[in-house]
């Protein structure tokens, strides 16, 4: 299903290759329309690059992109000063001064040229502020005092508020908590002009007008919502693998038809020798009812074989048009976990609960309250040689506003059992200068190279690739390298512990981690945001942990 909407940005025949030769886009021809598009495909399929391209951050090795007015792009990855004021991010910086020193009395033309109409600036940049929950005054903060959800709610404000003809967002609910997520979905619900969204948030995708898909180098656009769109797909495939299953059967019964032909043919021929050597007939009979006989067998050969290729060129054509992906495929071990184990306790001063055998436990709360801390502190108190890890080391945004001491007061973690995998949201705890290979052996020792390799293969890591240092992979393969040596583990871990699994994770693996961990039989400690997920998991247990106090939710 097209969508019907005037083109914005359009893309012929784009293609980007790294300085290395690897192509990232080959010849991707299509086009977006004017109204909100969320666009969607696996990790590696060239999203992100895509839009810095569109972007103009990145410059096409071919082809041509044009775009409908100016484009500001908002990255997933966002590094700002820390230094700047909101209002520099907001890029209104110098016409606020320039209005405030106006109002000071300073009346040197250069600063009316800086605001020329926009004498309202503060006025809309503070509306614009609260409507994401930040408060009067925010324009004069510095960017460090913000927590890492009210900067990137900051920076989004700034692409609204400069106004580009397109916007591009890249995964702009990526570490977010609830309360910003909400902002930002209703921040994309009113967005006015063209919009496009890189995301995995289901529940953003669902505001959208359109769905665009990147897959095999081929750019399509659904006038729909992801929903519709997934439907759509479903549909669509399971009518291409019913017309591949008929047309296989069809070749087939070609194939036995020309068998047939050629039988007959042959026994035709054998009763024209019999009639020659029986003289059955004058020779002049006898050789025009060969020549005619070869004349129908070649026509009936000609007509057999036409069948047959046309019906494989069916099977080809059906088969175009069937998926067959690649996909990681996790299978976890079983940890052993019986139903009455204690495996880890974790709680505040007034109260603990216990995760008792295969439990499910999701954590939930604010960016700042210090769930990574203490999801880091359960980790060391397994292996007590990792040592204490401060907020700031847990990954917490500068000027969240995390109390660590009153972490350490209240919130408790602890493990009872030595056999405990992390996966952190940094995915920090893999040696750069070591090969995947070896990465994956440092966890499950006992396993010979051969079965590592296979099970690697699982997870789309494959060939040369084991053989790389960590530090040469891309983003995609370095989660899937750290997802693979926590599931891979020799033994299996009694307790997987997840901090926001699926910040980079495409949606057909998230599928896939959740059926893996629907069949785990050891326990799960899992942080997330994203309520979707979370809801696939079915959590025996939800605790929520706000200013150090944990209360179930």
């Amino acid at each position: 299903m097209p969508t019907t909407l005037t083109s914005a940005v359009v893309l012929d025949r784009v293609t980007l290759a790294w300085p290395d030769g690897t192509v990232a886009l080959n010849e991707l021809s299509g086009a977006f329309g004017g109204g909100r598009t969320g666009l969607v495909g696996r990790n590696g399929s060239g999203k992100s690059t895509l839009l810095k391209l569109i972007a103009g951050t990145l410059a096409a090795t071919s082809g041509s992109i044009s775009t409908a007015g100016r484009v500001d792009l908002l990255p997933q990855q966002l590094t700002l000063d820390t230094s700047r004021s909101v209002a520099d991010v907001l890029g209104i910086g110098a016409t606020l001064d320039a209005v405030r020193a106006i109002e000071r009395g300073d009346v040197d033309e250069r600063h009316f040229d800086t605001v020329g109409d926009d004498w309202d600036v503060e006025a809309r940049a503070t509306a614009a502020l609260a409507t994401v929950g930040l408060p009067d005054g925010a324009l004069d903060r510095r960017v460090g005092e913000l927590s890492g959800g009210e900067a990137v709610l900051a920076a989004l404000i700034g692409v609204q508020l400069r106004g580009a003809d397109i916007a591009l967002l890249d995964e702009p609910t990526n570490n977010l908590d609830r309360d910003a997520r909400a902002r930002v979905h209703e921040l994309v619900r009113t967005w006015r002009g063209t919009l496009i969204v890189v995301s995995h948030d289901v529940a953003l995708l669902e505001e959208l007008d359109d769905t665009a898909e990147i897959y095999d180098n081929e750019l399509s656009v659904f006038g729909g919502p992801y929903s519709e769109w997934k439907a759509w797909l479903d549909t669509e495939q399971a009518a291409a693998a019913q017309a591949e299953t008929a047309a296989r059967q069809l070749l087939k019964r070609e194939r036995r038809d020309r068998a047939h032909v050629e039988s007959a043919i042959g026994t035709r021929n054998a009763q024209g020798r019999k009639a020659a050597f029986e003289r059955s007939a004058p020779r002049i009979v006898l050789g025009a009812k060969k020549r005619a006989a070869q004349v129908t067998a070649g026509r009936l050969r000609v007509e057999a074989n036409e069948k047959v290729d046309a019906a494989r060129s069916a099977v080809d054509t059906a088969g175009r048009r069937v998926r067959d992906d690649d996909t990681v495929r996790i299978d976890l071990p079983d940890p052993d976990v019986g139903t009455g184990r204690r495996i880890a306790t974790i709680g505040d001063g007034e109260r603990a609960w216990i995760i008792q055998g295969p439990e499910r436990v999701a954590l939930i709360g604010r960016n700042g309250a210090g769930k990574t801390t203490l999801l880091e502190r359960l980790v060391a108190s397994a292996a007590p040689a990792v040592g204490p890890i401060s907020g700031q080391e847990a990954g917490e945004p500068p000027g969240s506003g995390l109390d660590t001491a009153s972490i350490r007061r209240t919130a408790r973690a602890e493990a009872h059992t030595d056999r405990v995998g992390y996966l952190s949201q940094r995915i920090d705890g893999l040696d750069e200068a070591a090969s995947v290979l070896e990465n994956i052996r440092a966890g499950a020792p006992g396993v010979g190279d051969v079965d590592l390799r296979n099970r690697l293969a699982r997870f789309l890591i494959r060939g040369d690739t084991v053989l790389r240092p960590v530090a040469a992979l891309s983003g995609g393969e370095r989660f899937r390298v750290a997802l693979a040596r926590l599931l891979l583990a020799d033994p299996p871990p009694h307790l997987l512990v997840l901090d926001e699994p699926t910040n980079n994770l495409d949606l057909d693996t998230v599928d896939q981690l959740v059926e893996a961990l629907s069949a785990y039989r050891g326990a799960v400690l899992v942080v997330s945001h994203d309520d979707a997920f979370l809801r696939r998991v079915g959590p025996d247990l939800t605790l929520e942990l706000s200013e150090g106090r944990m209360t179930e939710a």
